[in-house]
C-alpha cells in the first residue's frame, strides 16, 4: 500500500511540477489543479443542486440589465483574444502545422503565454452562462452538451497554460474567441431585443465549423513528419472534438431540420384536409 502511495505521490509531482512550464506555475490558479477543481465542483454542485433548489419557490430573476453588461464584457474579451492571437501570432509568425512553443523568458514568448492564461480566464467567466439560466430558471439550456462544453473548456484551458502555453494549441483559442465574438454580439443584440434572432441557427452552423477546423488541425500533429510540436495533445483534442462535432449535430438536427420538416409535414396536412373540406362542400 506505501508503495502505490509513494508512487500517486511521484506522479502527480511529476506532473504538476516537473513536466509544467515552470514561467507559469506562480501565476493565479496555476500553482496546482486543486483550485481550478474546486471551482468547477461549486459549479456544477451550484448547477444541478444549489442553485435549483435556492429557485424552487421563487420567481425568475429578471437579469436583462446584468445580462447585457455581461455580454458586451464577453465580446470585448473575446475581441482582445482574437487581436492578440493575430498580431501576437497567426497572423505574421505562426505556421499551420506543428508550430512549437517559444518556452524561453523573450518578451513576447511570455506575452503569447500571458494570452493563453487570459484565455483560461475568460473560460471560467464563460460559466456564468449557466448560473444565469439557473437565476432565470431556465433550466431546459442547462443541457448535457452545454455543462460538458463550459466544464471541458476551462479544463482544457487550464492544461495550455500548465504545459503548452503557446504554439500549435493556440489555433483553438483564435478560432473559439472569434466565434465568441459572433455568439455573445448576438446574445446583446436578443437581450436588447433588437428584432427576431433569424442568425441564431448560422451560429450553431460557425460553430460546427470551427469544431471541424480545430480537429484537422490537430489531426495534424498525427500525420506531420518531425512535428515540432508534442503528439500527446492529439489523443485528447481528435476524440473531443468529434465528440462535439456529433453533440453539436444532433443538436442542429433536432432544432432546426428536424422540427421543419415536423413543421412542412403538419402544413402539408392542414393542407390537405382544408382542400378536402373545400372539395366536399363543393
Amino acid at each position: 500500500m506505501a508503495t502505490i502511495v509513494r508512487a500517486i505521490v511521484q506522479g502527480y509531482k511529476y506532473f504538476n511540477d516537473e513536466v509544467s512550464d515552470p514561467r507559469t506555475k506562480d501565476w493565479f490558479l496555476m500553482r496546482t489543479p486543486w483550485p481550478g477543481v474546486t471551482l468547477l465542483g461549486l459549479y456544477l454542485y451550484f448547477v444541478f443542486n444549489v442553485g435549483p433548489r435556492f429557485m424552487s419557490n421563487k420567481s425568475p430573476y429578471q437579469l436583462d440589465r446584468i445580462m447585457q453588461i455581461y455580454n458586451v464584457l464577453q465580446v470585448i474579451l473575446s475581441s482582445i483574444l482574437f487581436y492578440k492571437a493575430l498580431a501576437l501570432a497567426w497572423l505574421w509568425d505562426y505556421k499551420f502545422a506543428c508550430e512549437p512553443v517559444d518556452f524561453s523568458t523573450d518578451p513576447k514568448a511570455i506575452e503569447i503565454a500571458g494570452t493563453v492564461w487570459l484565455y483560461f480566464i475568460v473560460k471560467i467567466i464563460d460559466l456564468l452562462d449557466t448560473v444565469f439560466f439557473v437565476f432565470r430558471k431556465k433550466y431546459n439550456q442547462i443541457s448535457f452538451l452545454h455543462v460538458y462544453h463550459h466544464t471541458g473548456m476551462v479544463m482544457g484551458a487550464w492544461g495550455a497554460v500548465k504545459y503548452l502555453p503557446g504554439g500549435h494549441v493556440t489555433f483553438l483559442g483564435l478560432v473559439n474567441s472569434f466565434v465568441h465574438i459572433i455568439m455573445y454580439s448576438h446574445y446583446l443584440a436578443t437581450s436588447l431585443k433588437l428584432g427576431k434572432p433569424w442568425w441564431k441557427k448560422y451560429i450553431t452552423q460557425l460553430q460546427l465549423v470551427q469544431f471541424v477546423l480545430i480537429l484537422f488541425h490537430f489531426a495534424q500533429l498525427v500525420w506531420v513528419k518531425n512535428c515540432e510540436f508534442p503528439r500527446w495533445p492529439a489523443a485528447v483534442m481528435i476524440p473531443q472534438n468529434l465528440f462535439m462535432i456529433v453533440l453539436f449535430g444532433d443538436f442542429y438536427y433536432k432544432t432546426y431540420i428536424k422540427k421543419n420538416l415536423t413543421k412542412n409535414v403538419e402544413q402539408n396536412g392542414n393542407s390537405k384536409i382544408i382542400s378536402n373540406g373545400k372539395s366536399k362542400s363543393q
